[in-house]
């Protein structure tokens, strides 16, 4: 194993955390979210995405957040695109990445982009060009990179083909998603194993983690471990999925970033900065966050051990468990 001893931290609260929200979230709370995150100094956040608001409607105003956001320097602002006119629409809106979206799974392709895989990675084809004429970093999510809601278990085989696939046709970096949250670290494992067989460099993956069966700060851990240099979480572990019912949400930034400072792996990250965005937006929607880290900030928190410590290994088997 080659653990990462820092990593690259992808904000996905804006976009993957609100569009599963049951109600509409205002827009000055988008903004205001969008912000804080920028000023606890994430490197990368993702704001929103280019869909057909008839979809996605709790996305229907990202133009607008990405025309209000106080720009950080250090931080890419990214939005998710479906296809050429998304990423139209993004390029408009002065997004500095473009993400697109394909699967793992035929039947979630199906029905989530009404398209067999081939056909959306054909869509993208577009976007990859309008990307490189723009000098625009390009992410694709290979989603139910584990598991399906309709079709079981993924073979890891399936997955190093299609991340294979959408690097040669121009994705500059691969984010393989546990779209269920049915993962467990051995899993991630062999999938880490099948991709890399096929010639993909460990410094072209994300991964992104969703919580459903508590499992996702195992899975990250794991990840890092294995040497995985940027990992997907959502502040206050915000989320969900609208096309995969009973998906819970993704990993939370708090606890993601507690993780690597009690471990010794640098984000560049203000935790507390996270925090306080969580709290502000939990205190918009009236309710608390799934972040275990928000939930105990009323603990004691104890200062991090020297790395080398015994109270350093007591940590990493607690975190691993």
């Amino acid at each position: 194993m080659s653990e990462s001893s820092a990593i690259r931290v992808c904000e996905m609260g804006p976009r993957d955390g609100l569009q599963n929200e049951p109600e509409v979230v205002p827009l000055d709370a988008k903004v205001a979210l969008v912000d804080a995150l920028s000023e606890a100094g994430l490197p990368e956040i993702e704001v929103g995405s280019f869909v057909n608001p008839a979809l996605v409607p709790r996305m229907a105003d990202t133009a607008e957040v990405f025309r209000r956001i106080r720009r950080r320097t250090g931080t890419v602002y990214a939005a998710l695109v479906p296809n050429q006119r998304g990423a139209e629409a993004a390029l408009s809106a002065k997004a500095g990445k473009l993400s697109v979206f394909a699967s793992a799974s035929e039947s979630f392709s199906r029905r989530n982009t009404n398209a067999s895989i081939a056909e959306t990675l054909d869509r993208f084809t577009p976007v990859f060009e309008l990307a490189r004429a723009e000098g625009l970093p390009i992410r694709a999510y290979l989603s139910c990179a584990f598991g399906c809601p309709d079709e079981g278990e993924i073979a890891p085989a399936v997955v190093a083909r299609w991340g294979r696939e959408l690097l040669d046709r121009g994705a500059g970096e691969l984010d393989i998603a546990d779209t269920i949250g049915v993962a467990v670290p051995v899993e991630v494992e062999r999938v880490l194993e099948a991709v890399t067989a096929v010639g993909v460099e460990m410094s072209q993956l994300a991964m992104h983690f969703h919580d459903t069966r508590g499992t996702a700060i195992a899975n990250a851990w794991t990840a890092i471990r294995r040497g995985v240099p940027a990992l997907d979480s959502s502040c206050g572990g915000l989320g969900g999925c609208p096309f995969a019912p009973g998906a819970s949400g993704n990993l939370a930034t708090e606890d993601l970033l507690y993780l690597c400072e009690r471990s010794r792996i640098a984000t560049g990250v203000d935790a507390a900065g996270v925090a306080s965005a969580s709290r502000g937006l939990a205190s918009c929607l009236g309710r608390g966050l799934p972040s275990r880290v928000l939930a105990a900030t009323c603990a004691p928190v104890l200062d991090a051990p020297t790395r080398g410590s015994s109270q350093h290994h007591s940590d990493r088997g607690g975190a691993n468990s």
